[in-house]
């Protein structure tokens, strides 16, 4: 195995800002006491592809609900290599979580980004059987693998990436 990446903590002005946003009704000190127990990214067993991702705070999701959680992580990597993310097998088989853009990419260039390549992820619960989730506070939701890509060998892509979603585009 390829040692390629390391996961790091957003600073605590980046995750409050991302927080505000999304959970409102929490106080400054619940978003720092909520940074402070962000867990890192990891792997639950030797043989585990994904590193779960764990929710720094607590939420319910009905059915058809979406929530942005912001993770409190950036990923730094290699160049050649991406982080893709999917919900956690578990709860997309009961509640058939999804993530809103389907799988989420994470390229290498993202972690220098302005935001500081704070990870977050839109999740949707589309059950169809009237199952509500329940995400505690630490609880894994999310898991992302690194792979490593190839390019087109007439590929001459020099621009340098300052932003999240729709950042690239048009170029």
């Amino acid at each position: 195995m390829r040692r390629i990446a390391r996961f790091h903590k957003v600073s605590l002005e980046q995750f409050t800002q991302a927080a505000q946003e999304e959970f409102p009704g929490y106080s400054q000190e619940d978003i720092r006491q909520s940074y402070e127990a962000v867990k890192l990214p990891r792997r639950a067993t030797k043989g585990s592809a994904g590193y779960d991702f764990y929710s720094p705070f607590a939420f319910s999701l009905e059915p058809g609900a979406s929530v942005k959680v912001p993770t409190g992580i950036r990923a730094e990597m290699e160049e050649d290599w991406v982080l893709k993310l999917y919900p956690r097998s578990g709860l997309g088989f009961k509640y058939r979580l999804q993530l809103n853009n389907t799988v989420g990419i994470i390229d290498s260039d993202y972690f220098g980004s302005d935001n500081e390549g704070h990870i977050m992820a839109k999740i949707t619960n589309d059950s169809r059987e009237g199952k509500t989730l329940e995400i505690s506070a630490g609880m894994g939701f999310m898991q992302g693998i690194f792979l490593e890509y190839g390019i087109t060998v007439d590929d001459d892509a020099s621009d340098i990436r300052n932003g999240g979603f729709g950042s690239t585009t048009g170029r």
